[in-house]
């Protein structure tokens, strides 16, 4: 079993910047891929960045590519997500996943196969 926290949300103005952080309780936190998620209300939840086991590879939603960054520390069983130039459309809550399944450089984008799920933490960017 596996817990994620997630950390670092708020209310920003658009342009501006936070730093999502996510906490992992695995012993074997290089085991998991990582993502980040997010779901708005009335909405359903999108992909938004993925990171492999070993940090080597990244893959990103077209509506945040250039402006978020999906990063992460398996000494200290933690991954990020920098969120620059923000945008009242990324008002979300974001929830961070970990796969177990996929090996090395694999990444995945489809929330099915996820197989931990964070609780989310709110940003809301005001225009």
């Amino acid at each position: 079993q596996v817990q994620l926290v997630e950390s670092g949300g708020g209310l920003v103005q658009a342009g501006g910047s936070l730093r999502l952080s996510c906490a992992a309780s695995a012993r074997t936190f290089n085991s998991y891929a990582m993502g980040w998620f997010r779901q708005a209300p009335g909405k359903e939840r999108e992909f938004v960045a993925t990171i492999s086991r070993n940090g080597g590879n990244t893959r990103y939603a077209d509506s945040v590519k250039g402006r978020f960054t999906i990063s992460r520390d398996n000494a200290k069983s933690m991954t990020y997500l920098q969120m620059n130039s923000l945008k009242p459309e990324d008002t979300a809550v974001y929830v961070c996943a970990a796969a177990l399944k996929f090996l090395g450089m694999d990444v995945s984008t489809t929330d099915s196969t996820y197989d931990y799920w964070g609780q989310g933490t709110q940003v809301t960017v005001s225009s």
